[in-house]
This record gives structure tokens, C-alpha cells and sequence, in this order.
């Protein structure tokens, strides 16, 4: 009787985590509903009333806030069947959907495959649904990395493992990097190196990676910020100008003329416009702030319509509910990080364990990067703020990870 309980296993919810997550849900849909309603002349129940059933719900389905809410129903439900799915059987899968993953991020750069918006090949355009590989893709290499990883502590010591579980790492963020979409591949690199580290990966080969990390980029810095043109090192436009911005450095080279500092300052202005008036929407909310729908930077259009509700959806609630409103945020996600690491503590194997340290470094590195770049302590790098912008792949990765770490959970006694 004794073996049998030990073999039970405890389907149990994790209450706190999923908490957390239903709230944030919640304040996603309302938010959404006010970075985007505002440019609506009728609201819902004018429209309802003045037009046909029929063209109103045409009309529902195609908001933002609708789609969202569509995204948090599928995404609950993938995170139900990969709860109940034993995580020790789906890291089985893991090499299989990391290389499909590449397939992905390999096909997503074709022309006649992959979809263009705003000079980056980023999506798959499915007609009804805009698929970004690069989420799918940062599960996969979670699940893969975990597994690998999991390995006896003796055999972590050898160069050729630690290469081995290097190139797992670069190849997606190079590919990633190539669509090119910097934010989400930055977050590859914490998460893996993290699972090293905790894995028992020997500090040395670590603090060797990291020195070399920290030297290319000071090597890059260095470049955009002082350099000449003829010495540039090769990146995108738009990501030199983001870290000019960031550093305040003027776009205009030493030898410009003055037409030439004229048209660098007025570009300078429009690609530092967002970033400006996302930070007086945060510091105009003061400590209870303005109000649901009525923040004046959104409302007033100050705060672009086509980042208002994806990657800067921070600034727009920090300025309709102030410095209270905030807090709740990052104590919400400070649960949900919070747990995870219990998860990982309470996990039956290495496996498990590496797998939600993995997840939480993860979602910890999208918070930190998307509220940082709200509040300009980090550069814009177009990162979405899980569960609460705007986007369903990623809502979809975001919940099928929480499921993933609910099974971590559920079969944490599991023998």
C-alpha cells in the first residue's frame, strides 16, 4: 500500500500560479481594450444598437481585444493538455520539435514563405492567424536544452558537452537574430546559460563564455559609438540607431554638413519619439493614475496607435493606473517567478528542474526587457510583456509553458 502511494500520482493544482495568470489575463483584455477603443468613434453597445447583428460581430472579431481574448482560450487549453502530459514523455519529443523549430526559423527568412511587416520576415501568415516561429521556437530549445542537460554531472565536465549544448544555444538566436528580431533572441541566452550553470556545467567554461560575450559587446558599443563609418562593424540600421537613441548620441557623423545634421536630427527625433512618450505616459500616472481610458498620451494619439497595446501596453497602464497599478503588475509576475522556482525546488529529477529554471528565466527576461524599455533603462528591442501584450503566439507559448511547468508540478512525486 505504501509502494502504491508513492506511484499515485497528485493531480494538483498549483493555485497561486494560475492566479496570477487569470488576473493578468484580465487586465491584458481590459488594456488592450483601452490602448485600442480610444480611436473608436461608436463603443461597443453604440455599434451593437446601430447596425446589423451580423456586421457587428463581424466587426467584434476582427478588435484586438477580441483576438487576444481568442488567444487566452486556445492558450488555456494547450496549457490543460500539456499539464497532463508527463514532461519526462514530451522532453522524449524535444530534439524532434527543436529541429523542427529551425525548420521554421530557416523557412520564416524565404521570401516566398515568410511574411514581411515592417522590413522583418518574422511571421507565417496563415490567413486567419499570424504564426511567429521565433516563441515556438524558444520552447523547443527549452525543452531540448533541458534534456541535454540532464545528463550525469561527470559528463558535463567535458569540453565537447559544453560546445555541444553552446551550438544548441546559438543556433536559434543566429537564425532569430537574422529575421532579424534582437529582442527575442537575447532572451535564448540568459535562459541557457542559466540551465548550465544550474545543470552543473564547471563555472570556469562559464565565466570563459561570458568574458568573451562581455568583450564582443563592448566591441560593439565601441563601434556604434565612436567608430567611423568606413570601420562599422555589420549590423541592421535600425539596431544602431536603437542603441544611439539609448545612449542619447546624435545620428549626424562629426564631418556632417548642415543639411546632413538637419535630416539625421529629424530622424533622430522620430525614432526616439516612442520611446519618450512612453516614459511621460509611466511618469504622468503618478500614484493612482488617470483612470481607465483615460490616459491623455494614448487617448491624444501622443503614444502611436501600433505600439500602444503590443510592446509599450506597460506605459499605457502605468499612466491610467499609476505607480499602484504597476506594483500589482510585477507582484503578479513576482508569483509566477516566485513559483516556478518552488516548482523547480519540488521537482522529482533533473530533468524537471532544469526545465522550470529554464521557464523562468525565460519569462523573467521578457518582464525585465519589455518594462525596462517602458522606463529607458534598456534599449528598444520590441519584446513582448507576456500575457498582457498584444500578439497570440505569444500568449499561446506563454500559457503552454505555465502548463509545462504544472506538469513539473502534478508529477513532482511521481515514481
Amino acid at each position: 500500500m505504501f509502494e502504491a502511494h508513492l506511484n499515485q500520482r497528485e493531480r494538483q493544482i498549483e493555485w497561486p500560479l494560475w492566479l496570477a495568470i487569470a488576473l493578468l489575463m484580465a487586465i491584458g483584455v481590459a488594456f488592450i481594450y483601452s490602448a485600442t477603443s480610444v480611436y473608436d468613434t461608436m463603443g461597443i453597445w453604440q455599434r451593437f444598437r446601430r447596425g446589423s447583428l451580423t456586421s457587428f460581430l463581424s466587426w467584434l472579431v476582427h478588435q484586438s481585444y477580441s483576438k487576444q481574448v481568442l488567444a487566452y482560450l486556445l492558450g488555456i487549453g494547450a496549457a490543460a493538455v500539456f499539464s497532463l502530459i508527463d514532461y519526462g514523455r514530451l522532453a522524449r519529443w524535444s530534439l524532434v520539435l527543436y529541429w523542427l523549430s529551425i525548420v521554421l526559423l530557416v523557412a520564416v527568412l524565404s521570401p516566398h514563405i515568410g511574411t514581411e511587416y515592417y522590413g522583418a520576415r518574422r511571421w507565417f501568415d496563415l490567413g486567419f492567424y499570424d504564426f511567429q516561429p521565433s516563441e515556438f521556437a524558444k520552447l523547443a530549445f527549452l525543452l531540448a536544452m533541458a534534456n541535454f542537460l540532464s545528463r550525469p554531472e561527470d559528463e558535463l565536465r567535458a569540453p565537447s558537452i559544453f560546445f555541444k549544448g553552446l551550438g544548441m544555444m546559438l543556433l536559434p538566436f543566429l537564425l532569430i537574430v537574422k529575421e532579424p528580431d534582437l529582442g527575442s533572441a537575447i532572451v535564448i541566452l540568459p535562459s541557457g546559460l542559466v540551465m548550465m550553470f544550474v545543470a552543473g556545467v564547471p563555472p570556469a567554461f562559464l565565466k570563459r563564455l561570458m568574458g568573451t560575450g562581455i568583450v564582443l559587446v563592448g566591441l560593439i558599443l565601441v563601434d556604434v559609438l565612436f567608430a567611423p563609418p568606413g570601420w562599422r562593424i555589420p549590423m541592421e540600421e535600425y539596431q544602431r540607431e536603437r542603441l544611439l537613441v539609448y545612449f542619447g548620441k546624435d545620428f549626424a557623423p562629426r564631418n556632417a554638413t548642415a543639411a546632413e545634421r538637419q535630416r539625421a536630427r529629424e530622424r533622430q527625433l522620430s525614432k526616439t519619439y516612442n520611446v519618450e512618450q512612453a516614459l511621460i505616459s509611466v511618469g504622468s500616472g503618478g500614484l493612482t493614475g488617470k483612470g481607465w481610458r483615460q490616459g491623455t498620451q494614448n487617448t491624444l494619439g501622443y503614444l502611436p496607435r501600433g505600439v500602444a497595446h503590443n510592446d509599450f501596453i506597460f506605459s499605457v497602464i502605468a499612466e491610467e493606473k499609476g505607480f499602484l497599478g504597476s506594483a500589482t503588475l510585477i507582484v503578479l509576475y513576482t508569483v509566477i517567478l516566485f513559483t516556478g522556482i518552488k516548482i523547480a525546488g519540488q521537482a522529482r529529477d533533473r530533468l524537471g528542474k532544469l526545465l522550470a529554471i529554464g521557464i523562468v528565466t525565460m519569462l523573467f527576461s521578457h518582464v525585465f526587457i519589455n518594462i525596462g524599455m517602458n522606463i529607458r533603462i534598456m534599449p528598444v528591442t520590441g519584446i513582448p510583456l507576456p500575457l498582457l501584450s498584444y500578439g497570440g503566439t505569444s500568449v499561446l507559448c506563454s500559457l503552454v509553458a505555465a502548463g509545462i511547468l504544472q506538469s513539473i508540478y502534478i508529477y513532482r512525486r511521481s515514481y
